[in-house]
């Protein structure tokens, strides 16, 4: 089989983990805000996307991320959500990927913090762009340092999961 065919069984393993992050992130949207900054939220699907990250390939994982962002921003029924969840998820990824795959030992959890970081970084580019104005950029300190304890978190939580399901 060739390397850009994908098995009817990784298709399903695929669109599984999708749903899941889609179920996770709108279970994640019903939690009242942690902080009265706009913005931080634990990012509880991205246990999906690193699970994703050590276990496929990177086009695999951006298909899984892809599909959640876009099917997120119809369950939030926010056409906002889209541009700061795809600025966020993407800049996260283009981040991840290459340490993934140049830094193999790294820890998940130290790849999951760098995500973050850059998850938010996107976001408030994203909001720049999207307000004509640098206001929320006063926003990056905290939610940098919000963003390093939720990806602590989550990296943890995707440590244990592909421990376990190893």
């Amino acid at each position: 089989m060739s390397d850009k065919k994908m098995s009817a069984k990784k298709l399903a393993e695929l669109s599984l983990l999708t749903a899941l992050a889609l179920i996770i992130f709108v279970v994640e949207l019903r939690i009242p805000d942690l902080s009265p900054v706009p913005g931080v939220k634990l990012g509880l699907a991205n246990i999906v996307t690193m699970y994703c990250l050590y276990r496929f390939r990177p086009w695999e994982t951006a298909l899984v991320v892809a599909a959640r962002v876009l099917l997120g921003a119809v369950f939030a029924s926010s056409p906002v959500t889209l541009i700061f969840s795809a600025a966020g998820a993407f800049l996260c990824l283009a981040g991840m990927i290459p340490l993934s795959r140049l830094l193999p030992k790294m820890p998940i959890w130290l790849c999951s913090i760098i995500g973050a970081v850059l998850h938010n970084i996107g976001q408030v580019a994203a909001a720049v762009i999207y307000m004509g104005s640098f206001a929320p950029v006063y926003y990056l300190p905290v939610l940098l340092l919000t963003g390093c304890i939720a990806g602590a978190f989550t990296g943890f939580c995707a440590y244990f999961l592909t421990a376990r399901l190893k």
